[in-house]
């Protein structure tokens, strides 16, 4: 990797959808060139995939909280298949060291869908909820 598959990483970060015409203007490469460096970068496992930013918020989950998970017993399955049927809630779910076993970020639209997660949570685990109130 050299400082242009570097300026090609960052470009892709702020536009996936950038022809390679363009994307090779920018980094004073041929879209031909450029096209094939990122081909490079794909295939090397550097550029992993392409993806899509939605707002939550436009889809009506305005509530957005960190909950830190500590298991009750060594047997985490019951918890992760629980996560698993809530997914539409999960945003990120991270396994961790230090304080907790898992930390959730995660989306909901209203306080009662929260109250509800967290009881069905309880039931598999302790936690700590930690809601957003502003992103900086």
């Amino acid at each position: 990797m050299d400082q242009t598959d570097l300026l090609i990483l960052a470009e892709l970060s702020q536009n996936s959808r950038i022809t390679m015409k363009e994307l090779g203007a920018k980094v004073h490469l041929t879209g031909q060139a450029v096209a094939s460096r990122v081909a490079k970068l794909e295939d090397t496992g550097v550029l992993e995939g392409y993806t899509i930013k939605v707002n939550p918020s436009q889809l009506g989950c305005f509530l957005h909280g960190f909950i830190t998970i500590f298991t009750n017993s060594h047997n985490h399955q019951p918890l992760l298949a629980y996560l698993a049927t809530q997914g539409h809630y999960i945003v990120n779910n991270y396994k961790i060291s230090g304080e907790g076993c898992y930390l959730l970020e995660c989306r909901f639209p209203s306080n009662e869908h929260v109250d509800q997660f967290l009881d069905g949570l309880s039931e598999h685990a302790n936690y700590k909820l930690s809601m957003v109130i502003k992103r900086l």
